[in-house]
């Protein structure tokens, strides 16, 4: 597969002045000063930090003034992939460094939080601590200790905060799914945790209508036989008798307290999508998740002077960057709506309305502003410093967007990583200039590289992203996962000894990275590979395509058959002049092989919870796949729309079998 072109032209960047004043500034300072290390530019300073791993997050734990009971004095024990032994007879817990802010600054905003269903509200140092407290102190005497699993089906509001800090504060092991999921795909996960607390909201508002959910949480109640206690947030009706009404729970004069826990004792247990089999168990621990999140904020030019607000779903990975946010004493604004409703402008009030900072979302959500043709620089966004996108590849023409409609004088850093380390491989640095369709850096200590078949290095062509060395993100286990094999299978069996990741991605000459999408999603024809996304950036730039969704279908012994789904503008019909259109802007934009064989209009792009396109699914429906097997409905945000691909499945079934 061949890269594009790497003269992208510059968009933004920082004077000298923006970049000296960033906490990366200040770490470079810090490790002159404290080390005695000068590094020429930053591709030197990643090259260390992936090189000297101890001496790497040694100077991570010591810059950022990292919390433990028993300090570390090995940082890295066994240096391999996977079973790396990190920090041994390292004793913590995590809610400490995030709520020791509560001691240096008790009455800053700890939290802001807006809700369609609860109104708006905000939460100092000093009060999130005590909710915090009070809490864990209840769920003490309800027999909650160590190694216990308390999990909820909560929205993105500081219910789901609280409770994740004070489960953590005891040693307990998080674990956390969206109201807005199914019954089937929030047992799937649940149930292979077998958790003694269930914390739930039995209902909310969205978009202007009152969702009632009692009685999927009777059927979830149900179906965990394990759950000793049921934890209540009265919407839709009252607190059931056998269950205790959260709110009174978090009031009290309970002191704050941890449990000492090893590094690598479990915080929280995420899934991934489980769109197309059971959803994996994910284990990341106390540890490892303090070490990244602190790194992270370099990334994310992050300090307690900071708002930072991502709209995403309390079901998706990036609603765990909040409690990284606060671990730097920044506010967390929380964003509970429909970012469409009244109109795509939502968000962006939210943004203007609390002067934040720093703002992320995914990149489906800037494409769609962009198609919406909305202006968000009318409104004060002085305060604006930096934008983060994840979940897809943002476009060119989301980066022009941005910079045309949004603010021109802005940080833009977009990151891609995943559920899999609770971060991202690459992203942002906010003392590095921003390219046109380009994330700026490779993160510190995250040795990331491109691959080819061959397991050879490649640069300014596309391949495999690779991590060679160890993170202390990476996940501890899967819950359950007695031998570790299916771990293994899932990062390590490509290459032995170093993940993969499972994205295309080109390294650029100067360290900075294009994503193209799931390397199980890739295009072939005729032997030429292409990640997907190189086709959504020329199709989506059409303005009357709002979406699309190609898939790759390879028949032994026959040439690919490439079918492209597209979503129109309101109101138009996929008539012959568009099909040309659209075909025109692939041969432009990528090459004419890579015109498809068949263009179908459709009403919506199946998609996840997180909002990534289910092209592997559809790719297998197509294929032969079972319906009832291929995909989880219950873990898609859209589950009807998978039936036009049923439907269209079973027309040309004959069409398909002969390729």
């Amino acid at each position: 597969m061949t890269g594009q072109n790497t003269g992208r032209p510059i968009l933004w960047q920082p004077t000298p002045e923006q970049a000296q004043a960033t906490p990366m500034a200040g770490f470079i300072r810090w490790l002159g000063a404290e080390r005695g290390l000068v590094f020429a530019d930053y591709p030197a300073l990643w090259d260390w930090s992936v090189t000297d791993l101890e001496g790497f997050w040694s100077a991570v734990w010591e810059f950022f003034d990292l919390r433990a009971s028993v300090e570390p004095t090995i940082f890295l024990a066994e240096r391999k992939m996977p079973g790396a032994v990190w920090c041994p007879g390292t004793m913590l817990n995590y809610s400490d460094q995030v709520l020791r802010w509560a001691e240096a600054q008790p009455d800053a905003t700890a939290l802001i939080i807006e809700s369609e269903t609860f109104g708006v509200a905000s939460l100092t140092w000093a009060e999130l601590r005590d909710r915090v407290a009070n809490l864990a102190a209840k769920l003490r005497q309800m027999g909650v200790g160590q190694g216990d699993r308390v999990v909820a089906v909560l929205p993105n509001t500081e219910t789901a905060l609280i409770a994740c800090l004070a489960a953590a504060s005891l040693g307990a092991i998080w674990s956390l799914c969206a109201p807005d999921m199914g019954r089937v795909a929030i047992l799937d996960r649940f149930r292979q945790i077998e958790p003694k607390v269930l914390i739930v909201q039995d209902g909310y508002t969205h978009a202007g209508k009152e969702i009632d959910r009692r009685s999927l949480l009777q059927e979830i109640r149900s179906g965990l036989p394990s759950v000793q206690h049921t934890l209540w947030v009265p919407v839709a009706g009252e607190v059931p008798d056998d269950a205790h009404a959260f709110g009174p729970l978090t009031r009290g004069d309970a002191t704050y307290q941890s449990t000492p826990v090893p590094f690598d004792h479990p915080l929280w247990i995420v899934y991934s999508s489980g769109t197309t089999g059971n959803p994996k168990p994910i284990v990341h621990g106390h540890g490892g998740v303090l070490l990244e999140s602190a790194k992270r904020s370099l990334h994310q030019n992050l300090t307690q002077t900071d708002s930072y607000a991502w709209m995403t779903s309390s079901g998706w990975i990036m609603w765990n960057t909040q409690l990284s946010a606060l671990g730097q004493g920044a506010t967390a604004a929380l964003f509970d709506a429909a970012p469409n409703h009244p109109d795509m402008m939502a968000f962006w009030r939210f943004a203007a309305r609390n002067r934040l900072t720093f703002l992320g979302a995914g990149a489906a959500f800037y494409e769609a502003c962009l198609k919406a043709g909305i202006r968000p620089a009318d409104l004060d966004l002085s305060a604006l410093k930096g934008l983060g996108s994840t979940g897809s590849p943002l476009s060119a023409d989301g980066y022009d967007w941005i910079y045309g409609n949004v603010k021109s004088d802005l940080w833009l850093a977009p990151i891609s990583g995943g559920t899999d380390i609770a971060s991202a491989f690459v992203g942002g640095n906010p003392m590095l200039p921003v390219r046109a369709g380009e994330m700026q850096c490779r993160m510190l200590g995250n040795a990331v590289r491109a691959f080819d078949e061959a397991g050879n290095e490649v640069f300014d062509t596309v391949g495999e992203l690779v991590c060679t060395e160890p993170l202390p993100s990476m996940p501890l286990y899967f819950w359950g996962d007695e031998d570790g094999s299916r771990l293994h299978d899932s990062y390590f069996d490509t290459y032995p000894g170093i993940w993969r990741h499972g994205d295309w991605i080109e390294i650029t000459p100067e360290g900075a990275s294009v994503i193209y999408g799931r390397s199980d999603a890739t295009i072939n024809r005729k032997g030429l590979r292409l990640g997907s996304s190189e086709i959504y950036q020329a199709v989506e730039g059409l303005a009357e395509v709002m979406d699309s969704l190609v898939v790759d279908l390879e028949f032994l012994g026959r040439d690919s058959f490439m079918p492209l789904f597209v979503v129109l503008a309101e109101g138009l019909t996929l008539d012959d002049s568009m099909k040309d259109k659209i075909n025109g802007a692939i041969r432009s934009a990528v090459s004419a092989r890579f015109v498809p064989n068949e263009i179908i209009q459709i009403t919506e792009v199946p998609r996840t919870l997180s909002g990534k396109k289910l092209e592997v699914p559809v790719k297998k429906l197509l294929l032969g796949g079972d319906p009832a097997h291929v995909v989880n409905r219950d873990s898609m945000s859209n589950p009807d729309s998978f039936n036009f691909f049923v439907d269209y499945t079973k027309l040309r079934e004959g069409d398909l079998v002969q390729g």
